[in-house]
């Protein structure tokens, strides 16, 4: 697999909507996709991690993916949220299903196992040959609970031809441009977090998979845009205009904070799964001030 696919600039990894009874809602959905593709950004990310795919059942998981296939209708790329913590289930499931509608999987590394970096590359081995698409891996070490080293993710990125990317959400900057400077012709980082994404584009990253974008794609792909044009005073401007919202959508939990803010501006409803719940009083609060 050629690493010349270019999954760059603004993603999104677009929530689940749910109806007031949990079901999912499609029409939110609907409403959602229509909403950030107007905003410019690059791609889309369906059934990563801020989509809630621990509680969704393999058949909502499939609806979900029939349905932002017919309402993208090829607009954006897409890449699928495809990880887990049991490696032989990711391997069958990348083994027995038609991935054709997709430019490239994301896959986060195995939570609550606590493997070594041995165990995370084999993890990645084994998850690189049987896939099809290229593979985006993904370090959310305050979620999984251990971290993928920048070692690992050059090893990595350097025996597999098909691991093209990462994205990058452990919030160690060091650590990223560790990275981005040891990294092989053509690897794409890509940051994790909308408050350092200004930073680590000029560092040298290629882009981002955001949360806040579901909300305000336009502010900020044309946020990213400006970085990787290096027009920084524009940049900062859109930084510092989204910077205050951004920090709320985490402060109780996410995607609660931005599925709160997207019904705030009548997207979608607030609705979120157990063991999730919507953000508290204080945040809310918070949001009703700060959105436009």
């Amino acid at each position: 697999m050629a690493k010349n696919v270019k999954i760059t600039g603004t993603g999104v990894a677009i929530v689940t909507p749910f109806l007031e009874n949990s079901e999912i809602d499609f029409i939110g959905l609907t409403n959602l996709i229509k909403h950030i593709s107007k905003g410019g950004v690059d791609f889309l990310v369906v059934l990563g991690t801020t989509g809630e795919t621990a509680t969704l059942s393999k058949e909502e998981k499939q609806q979900i993916i029939n349905h932002v296939v017919k309402i993208n209708n090829n607009r954006l790329p897409l890449v699928l949220g495809v990880g887990g913590n049991n490696t032989t289930e990711i391997v069958d499931y990348l083994n027995n299903h038609d991935l054709s509608d997709f430019s490239a999987i994301l896959s986060v590394s195995p939570y609550y196992n606590k493997p070594s970096q041995e165990g995370i590359y084999q993890h990645y081995k084994a998850i690189s040959k049987a896939s099809s698409l290229p593979i985006i891996l993904y370090n959310v070490p305050g979620r999984t609970g251990s971290n993928i080293l920048w070692e690992t993710t050059i090893r990595l990125a350097n025996e597999f031809k098909n691991i093209i990317a990462i994205k990058e959400a452990s919030g160690n900057i060091e650590q990223c441009m560790k990275i981005i400077k040891h990294r092989p012709k053509g690897f794409i980082v890509l940051s994790g977090d909308d408050n350092l994404t200004l930073p680590l584009i000029s560092s040298g990253a290629d882009g981002v998979i955001s949360v806040v974008a579901n909300a305000y794609p336009k502010e900020f792909s044309n946020m990213v845009r400006a970085t990787l044009n290096a027009d920084l005073k524009n940049a900062q401007k859109l930084h510092y205009k989204l910077f205050e919202i951004t920090e709320q959508l985490f402060a109780d939990g996410n995607p609660g904070g931005v599925k709160m803010l997207l019904s705030l501006k009548k997207i979608i409803k607030p609705t979120v799964r157990l063991p999730l719940v919507e953000p508290n009083q204080l945040v809310k609060a918070k949001l009703k001030e700060i959105v436009y």
